[in-house]
């Protein structure tokens, strides 16, 4: 039984992460944009991002303040030593969690990328580490890895599982229902006629045939 997991001290921790996740992706676009152009500026990053000039510059002004971006003597955007040092370890991460979500767990590799990016910023380079050991200690070894992908592989949905055995499955015929291809034996055919109604191009014996009347 886990015991401390409502503590304070706990929980607050997440505050005091040292980037957010917004803070992180500027971070890597300012690596990115200088590793392809040679420079990066905050209109360059204000469209690789897809917001407005006007947020990535607050948004750039505060990493500025904390000293994780600076500027060259060209006033091109550029990492400080920290800066850099918070990227290496954020795509770290996201490598990491990646391929452990896709490759160790079985998910496909858009939701293993997706949950990666809400984490990459969040674990500690020392759980990132230990966590890429665990992975290789895993898949390195064929017959680790093939026994993880059979055990995967057989995992089911424990959702799924949970549906109420009073509730019907909607993709199963109520056995009180009949089946509208089934004639019920009671209910008359509506092609087939009642014996106890007159054809209606049969004469009624009991009238007289105009063309059979004498005159005398």
């Amino acid at each position: 039984m886990i015991t401390n997991a409502n503590k304070t001290c706990y929980w607050r921790e997440f505050e005091k992460n040292r980037v957010s996740h917004s803070a992180a992706h500027y971070l890597m676009a300012i690596d990115a944009l200088r590793g392809k152009l040679g420079y990066a500026r905050v209109t360059d990053v204000a469209v690789r991002l897809e917001v407005t000039r006007a947020a990535a510059s607050a948004a750039l002004s505060q990493l500025k303040k904390r000293e994780l971006v600076a500027e060259d003597p060209n006033r091109f955007l550029l990492l400080t030593e920290e800066g850099a040092r918070v990227v290496e370890q954020v795509e770290q991460n996201f490598r990491t969690l990646s391929r452990f979500f896709e490759e160790v767990l079985g998910v496909s590799p858009e939701v293993a990328q997706a949950d990666a990016c809400k984490m990459e910023h969040l674990i500690s380079l020392e759980t990132g580490r230990r966590l890429l050991w665990l992975m290789a200690l895993m898949l390195d070894n064929a017959e680790h890895a093939a026994a993880i992908s059979q055990a995967m592989a057989a995992f089911e949905n424990p959702v799924a599982q949970e549906r109420d055995p009073t509730e019907r499955d909607p993709t199963e015929r109520d056995p009180t229902e009949r089946d509208p291809a089934e004639r019920d034996p009671t209910e008359r055919d509506p092609t087939e006629r009642d014996p106890t109604e007159r054809d209606p191009t049969e004469r009624d014996p009991t009238e007289c045939d105009p063309a059979e009347v004498r005159h005398e």
